[in-house]
């Protein structure tokens, strides 16, 4: 990739790539912490609802306090130090920031700061990838017609699947599945924030500890933020959601090119080419073994005898009759990774995972029995979770995008598993990433 040699010449000429980043939190301070130790980097400014709190997690990743002490955006451009402030708006308008990582995990108000950055000619890197599963196509529309760059973030599993289907088709392989990992099961979808750590593998108190916020960490655990996920690598890649949402089928990484085909073959695929989400768990809770639950992986076709007579010679994993290999990365390391997106952005021009089409759509669904005058609290909370589907059939549906099922307050009841509907909430038209969701909806074509 060359980056590191790049970003050197860039420090030693005095032309750092200048980054302001919006939200200080678990996957901003990881990003933050690989900062002082890679080159050609200038954090000009973090910008934060608490500033306090962000200084606090800049003292937890052991960044020097005198390096975040600059008293204005001006003085952190011209001394190369960072400004700390909550103006994320005086941030962007900055002419000292380059790239703007949003950072803060709430979808409606990611909606706002990267149309606010391409308006001000910023490029972005989207790290909330709820934003991007709603209106992702769109937010790449505006991009584009602002010249700028819009780009997932490399580091989270989408934007390492998108690496993988890349590598796939360059490499000329015909792609069956693709997707990441997973610990599941079906009881997890009633998961509240009350109830994560005891599934999650870590204690109430590392997880206090560690600054991991227990709504975002069970996004994960009722298969929200997988549906997340996969919406976001199917738009990106053109892959399409299953028919009948993500199955979870349970599958080591050996196992993943038998379980990953089609269901005439002895798989689990109503068609290939699509994503899917390998699961750690048995139904009855056992390991799988060597499981992909941190990573993302792409299952691969040979599509002549030679082709497959290679993957034998070269003992990869596949299928029991040789055709189908798995490729994989077996750990993300989110924020820790980011500095791949930086640069791919900054010095190439280039995003590392971009929504192309609008292919999948996860969408809210009643995590209980819900009743009028409830207010929905998004995803990894008490009311919904989110299901994976094609987005033909949830915008034919009227569907709730699950990024905006943020404090709409219910006017109908829906029973538990039920999909919501526009029908059965109370939304402010007004709103800007209703909108922009809306405006989508027309200008793509759905698959």
């Amino acid at each position: 990739m060359n980056f590191h040699s790049q970003l050197l010449q860039r420090a030693e000429q005095g032309r750092p790539l200048r980054v302001g980043i919006i939200g200080a939190g678990k996957f901003g301070s990881m990003y933050l912490a690989q900062v002082p130790q890679t080159p050609g980097i200038h954090m000009v400014a973090i910008a934060d609802l608490s500033p306090a709190n962000a200084h606090r997690n800049l003292e937890r990743i052991h960044w020097p306090s005198e390096r975040a002490q600059a008293r204005s955006l001006d003085e952190a451009a011209k001394l190369g130090t960072t400004f700390v402030g909550d103006d994320w708006q005086a941030m962007i308008a900055h002419p000292g920031i380059d790239i703007v990582i949003e950072c803060t995990g709430n979808p409606i108000a990611a909606v706002e700061h990267c149309l606010e950055a391409f308006r001000q000619g910023k490029h972005v890197i989207n790290v909330t990838v709820e934003a991007d599963a709603f209106c992702g196509p769109l937010l790449a529309h505006r991009a584009m017609q602002a010249g700028v760059v819009y780009s997932l973030a490399y580091g989270d599993q989408p934007g390492l699947a998108c690496e993988l289907v890349d590598w796939a088709r360059t490499c000329g392989f015909p792609i069956v599945a693709a997707g990441r990992g997973h610990k599941w099961l079906p009881k997890f979808r009633e998961s509240t924030p009350d109830t994560v750590w005891d599934h999650w593998g870590v204690t109430a108190e590392q997880a206090r500890i560690g600054g991991m916020n227990p709504k975002m960490f069970n996004a994960f655990l009722d298969g929200s933020k997988p549906a997340i996920e996969s919406t976001a690598i199917a738009n990106a890649t053109g892959l399409h959601a299953p028919a009948n949402g993500l199955s979870f089928p349970p599958a080591s990484v050996e196992q993943i090119p038998t379980v990953m085909r089609l269901r005439s073959q002895g798989g689990v695929l109503d068609q290939t080419g699509v994503v899917e989400v390998a699961s750690s768990l048995h139904p009855d809770g056992r390991s799988v073994g060597y499981d992909i639950r941190k990573g993302v992986w792409v299952c691969v076709e040979a599509p002549n005898d030679y082709i497959a007579r290679c993957f034998k010679e070269y003992q990869v994993f596949t299928d029991p009759e040789g055709r189908c290999m798995v490729q994989y990365k077996k750990w993300h390391l989110i924020g820790l990774e980011l500095g791949i997106s930086v640069a791919n952005v900054g010095l190439r021009g280039e995003p590392t995972g971009v929504a192309r089409c609008f292919n999948a759509d996860v969408v809210a669904t009643a995590k209980r029995d819900l009743k009028p005058g409830e207010v929905l609290d998004g995803e990894g909370g008490y009311t919904v979770f989110g299901k994976l589907f094609p987005a033909r059939d949830s915008v034919a549906r009227r569907n709730v995008p699950l990024g905006l099922a943020h404090d709409l307050k219910l006017i109908r009841p829906v029973p538990k598993d039920q999909p919501l509907t526009w029908d059965d909430v109370r939304i402010d038209d007004t709103l800007t990433a209703y909108r922009v969701r809306k405006e989508m909806e027309q200008l793509f074509p759905q698959s």
